[in-house]
């Protein structure tokens, strides 16, 4: 059932995944599973290798792509965030693959007694992909390296939104695989939602709670399960006795990564009450001395196109009209927002209250809302009237406020002092709840999400389980049914006395 690995085999014929519609290639990539069956290990080790290089390789063309898309990102943050920033868990899953995929002996001890009990974790099949604007390298390429380790196949829908940089990795892809094994669609085979109604045997999305809802919609008709990563606004915590001068500088700098473009960027935070001016002052001073340019700055990173300049702008009206206090950051001599670069600044929000559309709504950009706090339960109940979040940052020590709001809000994650580092880890999932999401991947979380956890169980057992579950029943078998509901109903009683004692 595995085939051999082609290793350092590029594509045969270079087929540019173009020249098939999207069903054709789940027609391929399906009729190539089956024939080839499941991989081994120097095959999945391979692909991920590849689907390494196809990255490194090509950096350059992508970091310019990924500027000429949003019209003004550093190069820097391109290679460090859609390169670089991948090749953690490529790695992980490459070093981890050979070990994960081993078929397990869940019960030794049974098994000698004759009831052998196995695990095995198969590949799905063939995986679909579907990836957003923001970071469209990393949020498809990293799945991607999951689904290889776990020996999938992949169909990869980056966002068209950021259609150039699609372009160069549907370009080079050829060279790195035939489109039996991993091909690039883009717009020219079709809209998302087409994609999203593909039949293939798990769909993978990150994106907005919106589209992901009409996602699940379109899989659940071919009943092809779905992991869902989206977004939500995540709060911030400064705590009552935190440095204020190091939450400011870590909460301004988490909230401008990728122009605040980012699903796990710090959307508001509560500061205590007689805190809230010092955190303010401190939180500009720290942009102030970031930015003092913005304009034609290169490495302010602009809002990705028109509609959601308009829509953050417009967020900002609304809050200032109905009452809220603006902050902004404005170097001398610009006039800012700017539409014509799609440039917003730094933007920090005061006297915030219900009612206002950015209470509600994801920000996606350079905007912080602060809220003062006297008691950490009034924070509680702000959290926890609202969906969960994708992730919530602590400023702070590791204290008991801070198993206080653990255990009692959901999110997806908690970061405290610092931006996102939960993303570092192998041994970390990363993914939503609720709202912000469902399933979860990097590391070995990654390898199950593509994985068929198969039980396979072989029995030499004297008894006869078929025998005893079907008629007639003898007296033995009413026996043995009568002396289990004994057992099981003694059992029970005894774990009720047990927690009557603590």
């Amino acid at each position: 059932m595995t085939k051999p690995a082609e290793v350092n085999t590029a594509a045969t014929g270079r087929v540019s995944s173009e020249a098939h519609t999207m069903t054709e290639l789940l027609e391929i990539q399906r009729a190539a599973f089956l024939r080839d069956g499941i991989p081994d290990a120097a095959t999945r080790i391979d692909r991920i290798t590849r689907l390494s290089s196809l990255l490194l390789d090509n950096a350059d063309e992508i970091a310019e792509a990924l500027e000429a898309d949003f019209g003004s990102r550093p190069r820097e943050l391109s290679i460090a965030a859609d390169v670089v920033g991948c090749m953690i868990d490529l790695t992980h899953q490459r070093r981890h693959a050979e070990k994960w995929m081993k078929e397990v002996n869940v019960a030794k001890g049974q098994g000698l007694a004759g009831f052998k009990q196995r695990l095995r974790h198969d590949p799905l099949g063939v995986v679909g992909i579907m990836g957003p604007w923001n970071f469209p390298l990393q949020l498809t390429f990293v799945p991607a390296g999951s689904a290889f380790a776990a020996g999938n196949r992949v169909l990869m829908r980056p966002s068209s939104i950021t259609a150039r940089t699609t372009d160069v990795i549907a370009k080079h892809a050829p060279d790195y695989f035939t489109v039996e094994e991993f091909a690039v669609i883009t717009s020219k085979h079709g809209s998302g939602s087409d994609f999203a109604k593909l039949k293939v045997d798990h769909m993978f999305f990150t994106g907005s709670p919106e589209v992901g809802a009409s996602v699940a919609v379109e899989a659940a008709k071919n009943l092809v399960p779905v992991t869902l990563e989206l977004g939500g606004k995540n709060p911030a915590v400064v705590d009552a006795d935190a440095d204020i001068d190091k939450a400011a500088k870590f909460l301004a700098d988490a909230r401008m990564v990728n122009g605040g473009q980012v699903c796990l960027c710090p959307d508001y935070v509560f500061v205590p009450e007689a805190k809230v001016g010092e955190f303010t002052d401190k939180v500009i001073a720290r942009w102030k001395d970031k930015f003092a340019t913005i304009r034609s700055n290169r490495e302010y990173t602009a809002t990705i196109n028109e509609k959601n300049f308009t829509r953050i702008v417009d967020l900002i009206d609304d809050a200032e009209k109905l009452g809220a206090t603006k902050h902004q950051v404005i170097p001398a001599g610009e006039s800012l927002p700017d539409a014509d670069t799609r440039k917003i600044p730094p933007t920090l929000l005061t006297g915030v209250k219900a009612g206002m559309k950015i209470e509600e709504d994801e920000v996606f950009g350079p905007v912080l809302t602060v809220y003062p706090y006297r008691k950490l339960s009034e924070v509680i109940s702000h959290i926890t009237s609202h969906p969960h979040p994708l992730t919530m940052y602590w400023s702070g020590d590791d204290n008991d406020n801070l198993k206080t709001l653990a255990d009692s809000t959901r999110s997806g994650s908690i970061n405290a002092n610092d931006f996102a580092t939960h993303l570092f880890s192998g041994g970390l999932p990363f993914g939503g709840v609720g709202k912000s999401g469902m399933g979860n991947y990097h590391g070995k979380f990654g390898f199950e999400t593509f994985s068929h956890a198969r039980a396979v169980t072989v029995s030499t057992l004297p008894l006869s389980v078929a025998e005893m579950m079907s008629p007639p029943f003898t007296a033995r078998d009413k026996k043995m049914t009568n002396s289990q509901l004994k057992l099981w109903t003694r059992l029970n009683n005894r774990a009720i006395k047990k927690l009557k004692r603590r």
